[in-house]
């Protein structure tokens, strides 16, 4: 399927991204090599054929990169926080200094999206927040760890549910092969920093740096959520 035919859907999207990202860093003939038979998917097919395809191209992938190159590449595939909702904890940054303002600013707004945005049960709501779950994290040291809310659309499922594999599908965050979650193969924990990118656009927007980020769990690895550790650049102040 040409450029020009492939429909302009997620998916497409998605390996576009991809695709920028091999060849900047290994060439465009390791992105050839590597995306061998990802122009044929669209989201019509099937999150089993994805993920097929997803682990044929992550070993394919593995024998022409290193694992900090892969990391990164899969970092630049991500969905972004719209850059117009983060200004003003840019500017509270900014006029501060102090990353614990910001991340008061952002849990404070996270909250509001529960209430006002979900309509969850008050109930519901404090026990998301008691797990310390959301986009702001928990700031521990030079870290922030954040812990990712089940998907938003299936969140009240989530916490009816009782069976362990079905909850982190519920959980899981990616429209291309969340209803294998658990399935074979299983895909490299790498392909999770995907889902990492999200919070590392975050952070730079709001910094105004790099920062460097982490998976630390995952559901697509058997856990039972998603955590993501962002590294603070140096000379990053906070409350004391």
């Amino acid at each position: 399927m040409s450029d020009k035919t492939r429909p302009d859907d997620f998916e497409n999207q998605w390996q576009t991204k991809l695709s920028r990202g091999i060849n900047a860093a290994a060439g465009e003939e390791a992105g050839i090599l590597a995306l061998a038979g990802g122009d044929k998917l669209t989201d019509q097919n099937t999150s089993q054929e994805k993920l097929d395809w997803t682990c044929d191209m992550l070993e394919r992938l593995d024998e022409i990169t290193d694992e900090k190159t892969r990391q990164e590449i899969l970092l630049g595939c991500a969905c972004q926080y719209p850059r117009a909702e983060l200004q003003d904890a840019k500017g509270v940054f900014q006029e501060t200094g102090d990353v614990d303002q910001v991340i008061d600013l952002l849990q404070a707004k996270f909250e509001d999206f529960l209430r006002e945005d979900l309509e969850l049960e008050e109930d519901l709501v404090l026990e998301v927040i008691d797990k310390g779950w959301g986009v702001a994290g928990i700031r521990k040291g030079n870290q922030i760890i954040s812990t990712k809310i089940p998907k938003s659309g299936y969140l009240v499922d989530y916490f009816k549910e009782g069976d362990p594999a079905e909850k982190r599908r519920l959980y899981c965050h990616c429209p291309r092969v969340r209803d294998e979650v658990g399935g074979q193969p299983q895909l490299p924990e790498v392909y999770c920093y995907c889902g990492a990118g999200f919070y590392k656009g975050i952070w730079q927007e709001i910094l105004g740096e790099p920062v460097q980020v982490e998976v630390l769990e995952s559901v697509m690895q058997g856990d039972d959520v998603c955590k993501i550790a962002i590294h603070l650049p140096d000379g990053i102040a906070w409350e004391t």
